[in-house]
């Protein structure tokens, strides 16, 4: 335990946890062997921190979070599973975070400068990226993977073993039943894709041809009248060497074992 960390007289901190310097830990914290907390990780009050997690620096918690406690999985054993969260994250009160399972990765893994509201979950096994941004009552099941800069509305829901794209976005009370495309727009009460997340992309500093070039990419494949299949290599062979498309295609050649969302009726993206 650092010397240099701030523990109200109320908190319960177990000596052997590891304590970086600036760590402040409000009243009713409970802080567990296993835990360590890097540099300027702050605790408000009312926390739990459990199990084999760790938390980087300037990490803020908000009251009645819980981290680390065992997953909602009937096949987890008591095995020595991580929790592993980023540096420079906001965690709002009542969110919930589980550590991983022998069933997959044995961790689950948060990056760094992601924001989760009020009441949102992370499951067991989860991969997330950073700048990620989790809204009031969203959820993740199991071993969903997460990629940078995507946004969940409130009230949405992610099924287990999902992939979301890289600067994808999914809209408010959206079920997400299939992988999201980097650059997707999801919404809807059977989540369908909606084009591109054009505003995400506009504010990320996309220029105008990356954007015309994922524009022109999306229409090739969700457009056209042949197969899924054939319309991705058509989509392959005309944007062979365009960065921003391949991330695309990279993303769908990495078979997650789930389809990949598709729009409800054939639409422009833009």
């Amino acid at each position: 335990m650092s010397a240099a960390a701030t523990i109200h007289p109320m908190a319960l901190v177990d000596p052997a946890a590891k304590l970086g310097a600036g760590v402040t830990i409000g009243p009713f914290c409970t802080v567990g062997p296993e835990v360590e907390l890097g540099d300027g990780v702050e605790l408000i009050s009312h926390v739990v921190v459990a199990g084999r997690t760790s938390i980087g620096p300037k990490t803020k918690v908000f009251p009645f979070v819980s981290l680390g406690l065992p997953p909602q999985d009937l096949k987890f054993s008591g095995e020595k599973s991580q929790l592993i969260i980023g540096a420079n994250n906001v965690i709002r009160e009542h969110v919930t975070m589980n550590p991983g399972t022998r069933g997959d990765k044995m961790k689950t893994v948060v990056g760094d400068n992601c924001m989760f509201m009020v009441n949102t979950h992370v499951a067991h096994d989860c991969i997330l990226g950073s700048h990620i941004i989790m809204a009031n009552n969203a959820v993740l099941a199991g071993h969903v993977t997460i990629e940078d800069h995507v946004i969940i509305g409130g009230n949405s829901a992610i099924h287990q073993h999902l992939r979301l794209g890289a600067h994808s976005f999914v809209g408010g009370m959206t079920p997400v039943r299939n992988d999201i495309i980097p650059f997707g727009l999801a919404i809807g009460e059977t989540a369908t894709l909606n084009g591109l997340n054009l505003v995400g992309l506009k504010r990320r500093g996309f220029t105008k041809p990356q954007i015309q070039s994922l524009l022109a990419a999306y229409r090739t494949l969700f457009d056209g009248e042949a197969q899924f299949a054939e319309r991705i290599e058509e989509t392959r062979q005309n944007f062979g060497d365009n960065e921003v498309v391949q991330r695309i295609l990279a993303f769908i050649d990495a078979d997650s074992g789930r389809n990949v969302m598709q729009p409800a009726r054939r639409r422009h993206a833009g």
